[in-house]
C-alpha cells in the first residue's frame, strides 16, 4: 500500500480528501502545518507528498525546500489557490512534480498521484555527453569541468526529452502533456521559464543551442 503524506490546514476539505484517498487504496498520514509535515516525513518516509501552500508555522514552499535539501526523488504535489504564474513557476523551481489548483476534483488528484507513482518506477537511463557537458538524467545532474549542477525533476525531464530527440523538433504540446499534464496559460509560461533556465545552464558550450520553433516547439542543436 502506497503511503501519502497529506498536509492541509482546512479540516473539512482534508477530511473529504483523506477519506477518498483511503477508499482508493492509499495509506494517508494527515497533518495541518509544514513543521508537522517535516517531522512526519522524517519519521515515516512516504511514497508521495501532497502539500497545501498557505499553512501556519511553515508554508508549503518552505516545507518542500527543506525536504528537497536531502530528497530530490519523492514526488511532491502542491494543492493551492495561489495560481499566479510566479507562484506556479516558484513551485516547480523548488522541485514540485505537480501543481493542482483549488478547487479541484478528487478524481483528478488521484490520477495525478498514480501518474507520479508510476513514473518513479521508470528504470534509470544512461548518461549523455552534450558537447562539453555530461548529463545524468537518473541523478538529475549536469556536469562541466568541476562544476556540477543539480536539476529539478522537470528541468531534468525536459532536458532528457530534448536530448533524446536531438536536432529534431520536440512539440511544445507533447512536452506540456507529458510533463505538465496539459496546456494552459500557466503551464505554457512555466515551460518558457524552464527552457530559459536550461539555456543558461548550457551557456558554457557555444555549440549547444535550444532553438524555439515558432508555433511548433523546440530543437536541441548539438555538435556532431
Amino acid at each position: 500500500m502506497k503511503k501519502i503524506l497529506y498536509c492541509e490546514d482546512q479540516f473539512e476539505l482534508a477530511e473529504i480528501v483523506t477519506g477518498c484517498l483511503e477508499h482508493s487504496g492509499f495509506q494517508v498520514d494527515y497533518c495541518t502545518n509544514g513543521a508537522e509535515a517535516i517531522k512526519k516525513y522524517r519519521l515515516d518516509k512516504p511514497d508521495i507528498l501532497i502539500l497545501d501552500i498557505v499553512m501556519p508555522e511553515l508554508d508549503g514552499f518552505r516545507t518542500a525546500e527543506k525536504i528537497r535539501e536531502s530528497d530530490i526523488d519523492t514526488p511532491i504535489i502542491f494543492v493551492t489557490a495561489k495560481t499566479t504564474t510566479e507562484d506556479v513557476v516558484k513551485g516547480f523551481e523548488i522541485g514540485a512534480n505537480d501543481y493542482v489548483k483549488k478547487p479541484y476534483s478528487i478524481e483528478e488528484l488521484i490520477v495525478r498521484v498514480n501518474s507520479l507513482l508510476r513514473n518513479r518506477q521508470v528504470p534509470e537511463v544512461k548518461t549523455h555527453q552534450l558537447g562539453k557537458y555530461t548529463f545524468d538524467p537518473s541523478r538529475k545532474k549536469l556536469e562541466i569541468s568541476d562544476e556540477i549542477r543539480k536539476l529539478s525533476y522537470r528541468e531534468s525531464e525536459l532536458l532528457r526529452k530534448l536530448v533524446e530527440s536531438k536536432n529534431e523538433i520536440v512539440k511544445r504540446k507533447d512536452i506540456l502533456e507529458n510533463l505538465w499534464d496539459g496546456e494552459n496559460f500557466f503551464t505554457s509560461r512555466s515551460l518558457d521559464v524552464f527552457v530559459s533556465k536550461l539555456r543558461g545552464y548550457l551557456k558554457y558550450d557555444k555549440n549547444i543551442k535550444i532553438v524555439n520553433v515558432r508555433n511548433a516547439g523546440y530543437i536541441l542543436l548539438l555538435p556532431d
